[in-house]
């Protein structure tokens, strides 16, 4: 008799796959704002596939894969992403790019290598330290974005050991994106880039007004995307480009000669409630501060009202008494 005669069989048993999941071991959440090709990047990280190897289980052959995911969500390679990690498809939807009013806006696709053109993605050193697990935001796709809000520096669109691109998802090595793809730079200890007040505090109202206007609709309609992609011919800076084609040293600049011009060239337009709000939101140096003011004065005169409306109800309470003592006096009279 062997020793394995009085071994206990074991058996997958029909019910095996309710016990079992089909989801990835490590589940990374997604972060406010986070790309999805971020977020894909992180998740293969987690799970120990570089990033390069991920797009092949995701069904790519190769080059930028990730941030064509971004732009053009296709279905099959996000219904695994959705299926082995748990997240919605509608969630995952919300991460890319894809059908977003500021597509224009966004910095191109493009992998020619050309120094003093444009990357597709920016980043902020800042904030990929101060993140638990750094990862890129949807507005650094932007190329009117110039600047982080938080830190109050510049934006960087290349790593400052090699000068390339941002390329996570060239990744060969099971590295953090947040390394450099080609010399494996930390892109946290970047050096802060300056941007003057003045030209911070344009690029916030630029994307205020850009971010409501594409939620009430109307940015497609007006001429303000134009005029934002031929600012380096307002800003009398790179005359021939795009502001999409800059790289973000240029952009940075040709925001900062714009401090210097009339604002007239970013709010007027035919529609007057566009133009009220636009220099509304540049007289208040940003949306946040207008609603603030617009809550406030609300405040003030809901609290005005209170007053109103509770002094009327004490001058009708103190008639009501004087009645009833009136009353109460005459009963008083007649039973003497």
């Amino acid at each position: 008799m062997t020793a394995f005669e009085n071994s206990p069989a074991i058996a997958v048993r029909e019910r095996y796959h309710e016990v079992v999941s089909d989801q990835w071991p490590v589940f990374v959440e997604p972060q406010p704002d986070e790309l999805l090709s971020s977020w894909v990047h992180r998740v293969g990280f987690a799970n120990g596939i570089a990033a390069r190897s991920f797009g092949r289980v995701l069904g790519f052959s190769g080059g930028m894969w990730s941030p064509s995911l971004d732009m053009n969500f296709q279905a099959d390679a996000v219904s695994v992403l959705s299926a082995h990690t748990g997240v919605s498809l509608p969630r995952l939807s919300a991460m890319t790019l894809k059908g977003s009013p500021l597509k224009r806006l966004l910095l191109p696709l493009r992998d020619d290598g050309r120094r003093c053109g444009s990357a597709w993605l920016q980043f902020c050193p800042q904030c990929l330290t101060k993140d638990a697990q750094p990862y890129f935001r949807r507005q650094w796709r932007l190329a009117t974005r110039i600047s982080c809000p938080h830190h109050r520096c510049g934006l960087r669109d290349r790593c400052p050991s090699c000068r390339s691109r941002i390329a996570p998802f060239d990744q060969v090595a099971l590295i953090p994106q947040h390394y450099c793809a080609r010399c494996g730079f930390d892109l946290r200890n970047a050096s802060k880039v300056p941007v003057s007040p003045a030209a911070q505090l344009l690029d916030q109202c630029i994307f205020d007004i850009c971010t409501l206007e594409a939620t009430t609709g109307s940015l497609g309609r007006g001429s303000l995307v134009r005029r934002l992609l031929h600012s380096p011919r307002i800003g009398r800076s790179d005359r021939g480009s795009s502001l999409a084609n800059l790289c973000a040293s240029a952009r940075i600049r040709c925001i900062e000669r714009l401090t210097t011009q009339a604002g007239d060239w970013l709010t007027d337009d035919d529609d007057i409630y566009n133009s009220h709000w636009r220099r509304s939101i540049l007289l208040m140096g940003g949306l946040a501060p207008l609603i603030g003011l617009l809550a406030a004065r609300l405040d003030r005169r809901h609290q005005r009202q209170v007053r109103s409306n509770h002094r009327k109800r004490t001058a009708d309470l103190s008639a009501l008494l004087q009645a009833y003592l009136r009353v109460a006096d005459r009963r008083a009279i007649g039973k003497s």
